[in-house]
C-alpha cells in the first residue's frame, strides 16, 4: 500500500512540475467527433507554459502551469476547433444536436412520438391519455376500442431539462411545439368472462388531417385493461426493490421495498409494474402470481428490544406489505401501506435512543377504510445514525442504530484517549475512493490525470489521519479495483460503519463554465447526513480558504445507504485549470486530509455528546 501511495505522489509531483515533464499540446476533453445538445462547450487541456495557445486564431488564458479550459458557443451542426501551440496542432469536431423535437414539414407525425411506445395496462374505468407530435395546424385524433378521442394542441407544452442542469443553473423549462394530447375513460364492450386476466384493446391508431389530406399511423405499444376480479400479485425477489414515482429510471426513487414485499399490480408500462400503493417497480425485480384477494394485512401489536448497537422494532403482519420511510430532524416515520390497525397495546420500554413512539391510522381518500398505518419515532437528539428494514417471514423488522460506542470505554480511558490525541476511538469510518480502474477513470484534469488516482491518494492520506485519531477505517479499494457503485454500497451495508464518505473530484456538463467554477461540494440524500454535509463543507471552506460549490441533496448510489450517515464529497474541480494545480499539489493534499480529519473529529464529538 505504501509503495502504491508513494508512486502516486511521485506521479503527482511530475504532473505539477513543468521542469520535470515538458507537456506537449494536449486536449483532455472533449474527444474528437463529440456530440452534444449543449449550446456551448469547454475545451480542457494543457501545453508547455512558454508561448501562446490559440483556438481558432484566438489567444486563450492559461494557468501558471499552462492549463486551459475556455468555453465556446456552438452552432447547430458541426463546429470545427483548431488548437495551436508553436508548431503543434490539434483539431476537434463537435456536433451540436437540437434538443427540440423535430416538427415535420409535410403531413406526418414525428417518428416515435406516438404513445404508448410500449405495452401498457390500466384498471377498468381508469383514464387513458394519448399524445403525439404533429404539424401545429393539423387536426389529430386517436382511435381505440371503437372510440375516437380528439387530441388538442398543447399551447403551453414544456419539456424539462436533465437533472444535471441544476449544476449549471440552466434548469428552466424548454418550450416545445406541435404536441397534441387528450385523455378519456375507455369502456370496452367485452366483459371479463372466463376470469380472463386482461382485455386487449390493441394498438391505438392515430389520424392526422392537414390541408385536406389524411394520414394514419399506429402506435407501437398496445393497451389492455386489467381484470377487476382476478388480481395479479407482485412479490419483490431482490434485497431492496427499487420503487419509483413512474415507469422509468428518469422518475424519482421511493423507499426501497424489502425482499418479500407483496402488492397488487394496478398497471403496467413496458418493463415496469405499478403497485397498489402507488410506486412503480421493474418487473424483473419481482415474481408474479394470481390471487383472488389483494395482499392486505391487519396489525395488532408491535414490540422492541435492544440488540447491541441497534434497537429493533418488530411489526407482526399477515402479509409483507409495501412500506415508505420519512426522516425528520428528530423523527423517523414508517408507513405500512395496505394495512389496517386493530391495535390496543404496544410495548416500547424506556430507550436511550428513542424518547417515544406514536402511531396513527391513515384513512383512504373515501374515508371509509384504513389505507395504511404510520409509526413515528421521536429521538432524544437531532442526530440519527442509521436504520435498516427487512422482513423476517411476514414480520417487518425496523433496526435503528445507536450513536458510536464511545461509552464502551470507561470514562477515565476515554479521557486518556483524548489526551493522547485519539478522540475517534470506537468510531468506525468507511472511505470510498471514487472510480478506480482504466475502465472508470472519473473526471480528467487538463493533463489527462484521472480522478481515480487523486481520489485514492486523498482517501489514503485521510485514512492515515483518521487512524492517528483513533478511528477504525475501512477502504472500499486500495488500488485500481474495478468496482460498480452497487458493490461499494454492499460494502457499506455489510460493514455498517458510523460514517461513510465517498471521495471524489468534480467536473461539469458541457454547458458549464469550467474556468469560473471551482470549490468544495457536498452531496447527501437522507436527512441524517445533512448536518454532516453542511458541517464538513463549511469547515473546509473556512479553514482552507477554499471556494464553495455548495451543499446538494442528490440521489446518488453512494449517498443512498441508510445504515449510516453517507456523503459524497466533491473536493474540487478537476477541469478548472487553477484548482487542478491545487488538487494535485502533495503539500495541499496533506493539508486537506488533516483538515478534513479534524472536521470529522469536531462533528463526531459534538453529535455524540448531544446523544449522551
Amino acid at each position: 500500500m505504501k509503495r502504491i501511495l508513494l508512486g502516486l505522489i511521485v506521479f503527482a509531483l511530475v504532473m505539477i512540475t513543468p521542469a520535470l515533464a515538458e507537456q506537449p499540446l494536449f486536449v483532455a476533453y472533449p474527444p474528437n467527433q463529440h456530440r452534444t445538445i449543449s449550446d456551448r462547450i469547454f475545451l480542457i487541456g494543457t501545453a508547455a507554459p512558454q508561448g501562446e495557445v490559440l483556438i481558432n486564431g484566438q489567444v486563450i488564458d492559461r494557468s501558471q502551469g499552462g492549463h486551459f479550459a475556455p468555453s465556446f458557443p456552438l452552432e447547430l451542426g458541426e463546429n470545427e476547433f483548431i488548437l495551436r501551440h508553436g508548431d503543434q496542432e490539434i483539431r476537434r469536431t463537435i456536433t451540436r444536436i437540437s434538443n427540440q423535437p423535430p416538427i415535420p414539414d409535410g403531413i406526418a407525425f414525428v417518428p416515435e412520438s406516438l404513445t404508448p411506445s410500449s405495452p401498457i395496462s390500466r384498471l377498468p374505468g381508469e383514464m387513458l391519455c394519448f399524445s403525439a407530435i404533429a404539424p401545429p395546424n393539423a387536426e389529430v385524433s386517436v382511435d381505440i376500442a371503437g372510440e375516437t378521442i380528439p387530441l388538442f394542441k398543447q399551447s403551453e407544452s414544456r419539456q424539462l431539462p436533465d437533472n444535471k442542469a441544476v449544476l449549471t443553473g440552466t434548469n428552466q423549462p424548454i418550450n416545445i411545439g406541435g404536441k397534441f394530447g387528450g385523455c378519456a375513460t375507455i369502456s370496452p364492450d367485452t366483459d371479463f368472462a372466463d376470469n380472463r386476466k386482461a382485455i386487449d384493446l390493441g394498438q391505438p391508431r392515430y389520424q392526422l388531417i392537414l390541408n385536406g389530406e389524411t394520414v394514419t399511423q399506429t402506435a407501437t405499444g398496445t393497451v389492455s385493461i386489467l381484470s377487476p376480479t382476478q388480481f395479479e400479485i407482485a412479490e419483490v425477489i431482490v434485497d431492496a426493490g427499487v420503487a419509483r414515482t413512474g415507469p422509468s429510471t428518469t422518475y424519482s426513487r421511493l423507499t426501497p421495498l424489502p425482499k418479500g414485499t407483496r402488492a397488487r399490480i394496478t398497471g403496467r408500462d413496458g418493463d415496469y409494474l405499478r403497485l397498489d400503493y402507488g410506486g412503480w417497480i421493474k418487473a424483473d425485480e419481482t415474481r408474479l402470481f394470481s390471487g383472488s384477494i389483494p395482499p392486505n394485512s391487519m396489525i395488532r401489536s408491535a414490540s422492541s428490544r435492544r440488540d447491541g448497537q441497534w434497537t429493533k422494532v418488530y411489526f407482526p403482519l399477515q402479509v409483507p406489505v409495501p412500506i415508505s420511510i420519512q426522516q425528520g430532524d428528530r423523527t423517523l416515520t414508517i408507513t405500512l401501506h395496505n394495512t389496517t390497525a386493530q391495535t390496543d397495546t404496544i410495548r416500547f420500554d424506556d430507550n436511550p435512543l428513542i424518547e417515544r413512539m406514536d402511531w396513527q391510522p391513515v384513512l383512504s381518500p373515501m374515508g371509509d377504510t384504513q389505507a395504511a398505518v404510520q409509526y413515528t419515532f421521536h429521538f432524544r437528539t437531532s442526530q440519527q445514525w442509521g436504520y435498516e428494514v427487512n422482513y423476517a417471514g411476514t414480520t417487518l423488522v425496523l433496526s435503528l442504530k445507536h450513536p458510536p460506542e464511545l461509552g464502551a470505554l470507561d470514562n477515565a480511558s476515554f479521557l486518556a484517549s483524548i489526551r493522547r490525541g485519539r478522540p475517534l476511538t470506537g468510531v468506525k469510518i468507511l472511505l470510498d475512493p471514487g472510480h478506480g480502474s482504466d475502465e472508470d477513470l472519473g473526471a480528467r484534469g487538463p493533463t489527462g490525470y484521472p480522478e481515480k488516482d487523486v481520489a485514492l491518494i486523498m482517501s489514503s492520506l485521510l485514512q492515515s489521519e483518521l487512524i492517528k485519531r483513533g478511528a477504525t477505517v475501512f477502504m472500499t479499494r486500495e488500488g485500481d479495483d474495478d468496482l460498480w457503485p452497487h458493490e461499494r454500497v454492499e460494502m457499506i451495508n455489510k460493514q455498517k460503519p458510523d460514517l461513510a464518505l465517498s471521495i471524489h473530484y468534480n467536473a461539469l456538463p458541457d454547458n458549464g463554465d469550467a474556468i469560473n467554477t471551482k470549490g468544495v461540494g457536498m452531496f447527501w440524500f437522507h436527512p441524517q447526513a445533512h448536518n454532516l454535509a453542511v458541517f464538513l463543507h463549511n469547515y473546509l471552506v473556512e479553514k482552507l480558504d477554499r471556494p464553495s460549490y455548495g451543499v446538494f441533496w442528490n440521489n446518488l448510489a453512494l449517498t443512498r445507504p441508510s445504515v449510516t450517515p453517507s456523503l459524497l464529497l466533491e473536493l474540487g474541480f478537476m477541469i478548472n485549470p487553477e484548482e487542478f494545480e491545487w488538487i494535485i499539489n502533495p503539500v495541499e493534499q496533506r493539508k486537506l486530509a488533516t483538515t478534513l480529519a479534524d472536521a470529522i473529529v469536531e462533528w463526531v464529538e459534538s453529535r455524540v455528546a448531544g446523544s449522551a
